[in-house]
């Protein structure tokens, strides 16, 4: 049976990108006359996945805007409707919190919005078993970014920005979940950032030997800073062939 259900994690503003997002979510930041959101969009339904939730809080009603404009049949969750504020709580597991009733017994993709994955690498997520995964992808900085150690075949745990070298095989915010996420999600607290990190729930899974890696491919964008808009330009102009 093949997974159709893919979350995104999209209800930040993306500070970030300065004035970029001063009245919109960095979601929604033209990139080549489309916005961004559309390129990933695009990439996860040829790929395969008919089902998408959308995660929201920030500039919820140009999200909704969005989605009728390019035609897109999107089901849109609002996190700051459901968990509250992100003065009250925040987090990477917090759109997790919000879909667990939409997902139920279900597997599921999730990713967050602002990363940019190529149809391929998001289809290879597509595996039905009993296991969680976790994208890994080469990086040649990878102390600026969670590091995946792998033992025995299975994910040992994450070490977020570490000085020690772990290995050069980071996470790139792409995952394949079972239901088991959402008991993990339950069990996690704050961290020291006052956050709740979906590292942390990973690493849960990691320990009960439930979490595997698997490596993409083609390519990973982070889609979070100014700089950012100006690379992706040239990438799409390229064709996604130029290696980021």
């Amino acid at each position: 049976m093949q997974i159709k259900k893919v979350v995104i994690a999209a209800a930040g503003q993306g500070v970030r990108m300065l004035h970029l997002t001063k009245n919109k979510s960095k979601h929604l930041i033209k990139v080549c006359q489309k916005p961004f959101l559309s390129y990933l969009l695009d990439d996860i339904l040829e790929a395969g996945y008919r089902e998408v939730v959308l995660v929201v809080g920030y500039g919820d009603e140009l999200m909704s805007q969005f989605l009728k404009e390019y035609g897109y049949k999107v089901e849109l969750v609002n996190q700051f409707e459901i968990l509250g504020p992100k003065e009250k709580i925040y987090g990477t597991a917090c759109p997790l919190m919000c879909v667990k009733d939409i997902i139920k017994n279900s597997q599921f993709v999730y990713l967050c919005g602002d990363n940019l994955y190529s149809s391929r690498d998001l289809r290879i997520m597509n595996i039905d078993d009993d296991y969680c995964y976790i994208a890994g992808i080469e990086h040649k900085n990878p102390e600026k970014y969670g590091v995946l150690v792998e033992k025995d075949g299975f994910l040992e745990k994450v070490v977020e920005k570490s000085k020690e070298y772990f290995g050069n095989i980071i996470d790139a915010g792409l995952y394949k979940f079972t239901p088991e996420i959402f008991e993990k999600v339950s069990l996690i607290k704050k961290s020291s950032r006052e956050e709740y990190e979906i590292t942390d729930a990973i690493n849960l899974l990691a320990k009960d030997k439930k979490m595997k890696i698997k490596i993409i491919k083609d390519y990973w964008m982070d889609f979070g800073n100014p700089s950012d808009v100006i690379k992706l330009s040239k990438f799409i102009t390229a064709g996604k062939t130029l290696r980021p």
